[in-house]
């Protein structure tokens, strides 16, 4: 047993998990060997037609001092600026300097809000982002509602139900990521429309995760709540994003959080008790990355570079049997059923040891099964289930595919030979 004195064991979440048990055979980030289909986070190395790499950042003695928790006002007004430029031409309200929280990445402008919540009831859905877990675990004042996506809808739910349930419930708040991870499944359009004038209507704060907003694939991109905003300072919409993956500087871990003025005012308050601000220096680099012909040139590339990678990894892996309710409308990843697979590759975790062994990293559905505190018991729905990323380069991406779609051959191989094989009679 370890010996923690007053600390309690914490598991790794997810994708930490991932890594660590594959690195107990050797992994590591950027092995040769290994292919990470299981990572979260895009490549970050260069693309045809993007701007170079930034590697060095220039920042003065006053950014050695602390910075302003809210964040920077220069970096601030940059981000309502991508917004505006972006989500809201030809709208009569922008957000300005003052609807912008900077913060160390998302998980921390998540836990500002959060922290900022009241002891209200708020709905979540499956499969989603593990993290979400530890959110409501950590703010007991929060009392988490069920919501479940089932896979023969698409991982949809419909406005008008949708509307129902938090009636229902008495919700008075949703948390949801889109484009959502694991499934890619991306609420847009009209669709999107109608959930904004449900915060609108039933005053319903609603917070969008929106970490995958430029990996949008079956239409305009990028997609976000924000085109759907009526008034910037009156509609309950909090939106979150950062430089991780649209940007590809997950190493960076800078984020910010996009809203009304008053909420924005009370998670910065949040945030001088949680982490005190983002460092000043990587918020100074943050303004290169967000002019305008810059960041364009940015997302347009990395869109550009990351589609094949997504048709060759849904087409591949569903010829060798894996099935994609959604074909990754959204994000850099898949969430594929293995049921049909012959054992052991039907259950996602056993998929997953298996995996290792063939030197590819896979995630089992199972952990984007969202049970805060655990309350609901029995085998997780989600069992059977798989999240493949194709974030990483597609060399990588195309290698570890097929040493997927080889251990799956061999698996059904197997599995006919012992079909086929005569069965002894005893004669007594």
């Amino acid at each position: 047993m370890p010996r923690l004195g007053a600390l309690r064991e914490v598991p790794y979440m997810g994708v930490i998990y991932v890594v660590a048990e594959a690195a107990k055979l050797g992994y590591f980030n950027g092995h040769p060997d290994w292919d990470n289909l299981g990572q979260g986070q895009p490549e970050v190395g260069p693309l045809p037609g993007a701007p170079p790499r930034l590697t060095r950042a220039s920042f003065g003695i006053a950014d050695c001092a602390y910075g302003p928790v809210h964040g920077m006002p220069e970096l601030r007004e940059a981000v309502a600026g991508l917004y505006n430029r972006t989500f809201r031409r030809g709208k009569r309200s922008k957000y300005g300097a003052e609807n912008v929280a900077i913060a160390a990445g998302g998980r921390v402008s998540l836990s500002r809000a959060f922290a900022a919540l009241g002891p209200v009831r708020f709905g979540y859905f499956t499969p989603d982002y593990t993290a979400y877990e530890d959110l409501f675990r950590f703010f007991p004042q929060v009392t988490p509602v069920h919501i479940p996506l089932p896979a023969a809808g698409g991982f949809a739910i419909p406005p008008a139900e949708l509307s129902r349930t938090v009636a229902r419930e008495r919700l008075k708040g949703l948390l949801v990521s889109n484009p959502c991870n694991p499934t890619g499944r991306t609420i847009r359009d009209g669709e999107l429309s109608a959930w904004v004038a449900l915060a609108r209507e039933r005053d319903v704060t609603i917070l969008f995760d929106e970490y995958y907003s430029q990996y949008a694939w079956e239409g305009p991109a990028p997609v976000s709540a924000a085109s759907h905003v009526e008034d910037v300072n009156r509609d309950p919409v909090l939106l979150f994003d950062g430089l991780t993956k649209n940007f590809r500087y997950p190493g960076w871990r800078l984020g910010w959080t996009v809203g009304p003025r008053d909420m924005i005012e009370t998670v910065g308050c949040a945030g001088s008790a949680i982490d005190g601000g983002c460092p000043r220096p990587l918020q100074r680099a943050a303004l290169k990355l967000l002019e305008p012909a810059r960041a364009r040139r940015e997302t347009d590339a990395m869109r550009r570079a990351f589609r094949p990678k997504r048709d060759l990894l849904l087409r591949r892996l569903s010829e060798a049997g894996v099935r994609f309710p959604t074909p990754s409308e959204g994000t850099f990843y898949a969430f594929g059923s293995i049921a049909d697979l012959s054992p052991p590759l039907n259950d996602g975790m056993r998929f997953f040891r298996e995996a290792l062994h063939a030197k590819v990293l896979t995630v089992p559905g199972s952990f984007f099964d969202v049970n805060p505190n655990k309350r609901r018991k029995g085998p997780s729905p989600l069992s059977s289930w798989v999240r493949f990323s194709f974030g990483p380069p597609i060399p990588s991406v195309r290698r570890g595919v097929e040493r997927l779609c080889g251990m799956i051959a061999g698996a059904r191989a197997r599995r006919l030979h012992r079909m086929a094989a005569p069965r002894s009679v005893v004669v007594r």
